[in-house]
């Protein structure tokens, strides 16, 4: 690592602790020649996922998405915050640990749904309206009729 200050090449490390929920590592360095010590971060490179979305666009995946829709699906309900970071987080889980490179919105949304169904039904139903598109309420009604038949 070259010090930023003299950009001598030898540095050794003061200090190393985990930061990131332990997916990042921050580094305390010190440069052998000028004695100047400097930060360095080091974090596994992810490839990126690609969405497809249900027109054919592709987009960058984005876990910030699925947080604002479990938000919005799960506003005035009794779901801790935790809870909903902890679906994002195993969402984004099955994503990367996917062997593919690109998932299709679809699928995305079928893992929330399979996890949303068992922490809070107003919120899966809420959350589905939207994803499926529910064009009228006979539509609706037969979502509701699979949530009751699975009880």
């Amino acid at each position: 690592m070259k010090c930023p200050y003299c950009s001598w090449e030898e540095s050794k490390v003061v200090d190393s602790r985990p930061i990131e929920e332990k997916s990042a590592i921050r580094r305390r360095r010190e440069c052998l020649k000028c004695f100047k010590r400097f930060t360095t971060y080091e974090k596994v490179e992810e490839v990126p996922v690609m969405v497809i979305k249900k027109d054919g666009r592709r987009e960058a995946f984005s876990r910030k998405k699925i947080l604002n829709g479990l938000l919005k699906a799960c506003q005035k309900r009794p779901v801790p915050m935790k809870e909903i970071e902890r679906l994002v987080d195993e969402v984004e889980k099955q994503v990367y640990n996917s062997a593919e490179r690109e998932v299709t919105s679809q699928q995305i949304g079928e893992m929330i749904m399979n996890q949303l169904k068992d922490i809070d039904e107003v919120s899966y139903v809420r959350f589905a309206s939207v994803y499926r598109q529910f064009k009228d309420i006979n539509t609706f009604m037969d979502e509701l009729s699979k949530l009751i038949k699975e009880k």
